[in-house]
């Protein structure tokens, strides 16, 4: 009986101390996984997320990080997977020399498939209560937002179309109608002409300061046999607070035409 109280008694201690050491360690772990938590999304005066920032998928391209945010993010079927078979038929008779970026027109959506990117891989929101400005670094590209879901203008169409939001609890839904019909949905020689029915809808939702989540769906009965669904894309916010511009002439790319055009030859 002495014995097995010995061995209880120093049985205990060591009990508590391994209980007190896992406890400690498991607060350690919390303590870590508190500190890399990122702090929640900034709010506007209104209460809604304020999507401000300049947004990327964490790096130019060509660094290390571009694409990073998007490593886990579904790719989008192919656009033109979903033509209709004259849109089909038109689609074989061009070429790379028919990019209308070539020309320094934008582009309708954006070639890396995020909108607010246009053709290049970064862009800028500034947010306010009444108003979304995306800005985005090629082609002096911009987009006035009015967030309170009124009825489109009644203006010339353009190339990047007329847009108009409204929130649904902390989503901001962009829908974009009224485009011309002689830009593509992409560039850099994908072919993808749409025509003027087409309409873009885009849902933004910001769950922490440093990530910008975005879904996309794109209409356009003239060329597609259904919707074109560009699954949800990861962007993350860059560590700078202002664009460069990346400006267009047609000097500069005349030689790009013409080498397009050798090789369609």
């Amino acid at each position: 009986m002495k014995t097995l109280m010995m061995n209880v008694q120093s049985y205990l201690p060591e009990k508590a101390l391994r209980n007190s050491c896992i406890l400690l360690a498991t607060l350690a772990l919390q303590s870590t996984a508190f500190a890399q938590q990122p702090a929640p999304a900034p709010r506007m005066t209104d209460g809604h997320p304020d999507l401000s920032g300049v947004w990327w998928t964490g790096g130019d391209l060509g660094s290390p990080g571009y694409n990073s945010s998007r490593k886990n993010d579904t790719a989008p079927p192919s656009y033109t997977a979903l033509y209709k078979p004259e849109a089909a038929e038109r689609l074989a008779t061009l070429h790379d020399k028919d990019d209308p970026t070539l020309q320094c027109k934008p582009t309708a959506f954006g070639t890396l498939n995020i909108r607010l990117f246009d053709v290049g891989a970064i862009g800028q929101i500034v947010s306010t209560p009444d108003m979304m400005v995306f800005l985005q670094e090629t082609f002096h590209g911009y987009q006035l937002i009015p967030t309170d879901g009124r009825e489109h203008r009644a203006v010339p169409p353009s190339f990047r179309g007329d847009a108009v939001g409204h929130w649904e609890d902390d989503t901001f839904v962009v829908e974009t109608s009224n485009f011309t019909d002689d830009t593509w949905i992409h560039a850099e020689g994908r072919i993808s002409f749409h025509t003027d029915q087409l309409r873009v809808v885009e849902r933004y939702r910001r769950p922490d300061a440093n990530t910008l989540l975005v879904d996309a769906t794109v209409y356009d009965e003239g060329v597609l046999t259904e919707p074109w669904v560009v699954p949800t894309q990861t962007l993350v916010i860059a560590p700078f607070d202002q664009l460069l511009p990346l400006i267009c002439t047609g000097v500069e790319t005349q030689q790009l035409m013409d080498d397009a055009a050798e090789l369609a030859d």
